[in-house]
């Protein structure tokens, strides 16, 4: 079973590739130089009024959505990148009570690690607290 078979609406909005310098990790040079961070949201809603009607009132802005993962991952700093995916996760869900579920994909494209790597990263898939279709 997939993720869109666990939430009601089969319709997302996909933002891609949003890239921020922000300053968390839980190494004393990542908080002071920073570096780059790139993320990726789904957020699952019913599209189908707003497919009707083409009007922005009948959905969420991707801009809105933007703001929010810029606003986190420039913000304060936080130790885990969990910790990153879970406040754009949760703050997207309690900004737009229509947004039925969302996933967030926090990457960190430069890890100091002995490899070749495209990234090192988390994925998250929250839940809109009233929805019934969330698995138990």
């Amino acid at each position: 079973m997939g993720e869109q078979d666990l939430v009601a609406d089969k319709d997302r909005l996909i933002l891609r590739g949003l890239q921020f310098h922000g300053f968390h990790g839980a190494k004393p040079e990542e908080k002071k130089l920073g570096q780059k961070f790139v993320v990726d949201v789904d957020a699952w809603l019913d599209l189908s009024e707003a497919g009707k009607s083409d009007n922005l009132s009948d959905t969420v802005s991707y801009t809105e959505i933007y703001r929010i993962v810029r606003d986190v991952v420039e913000g304060p700093s936080q130790n885990l990148l969990e910790s990153v995916a879970h406040l754009i996760a949760n703050t997207t869900l309690l900004k737009f009570l229509q947004i039925s579920a969302v996933r967030v994909k926090v990457k960190k494209p430069h890890v100091a690690v002995h490899g070749i790597i495209d990234y090192l990263g988390v994925e998250i898939l929250r839940y809109q607290k009233n929805d019934k279709t969330k698995p138990i």
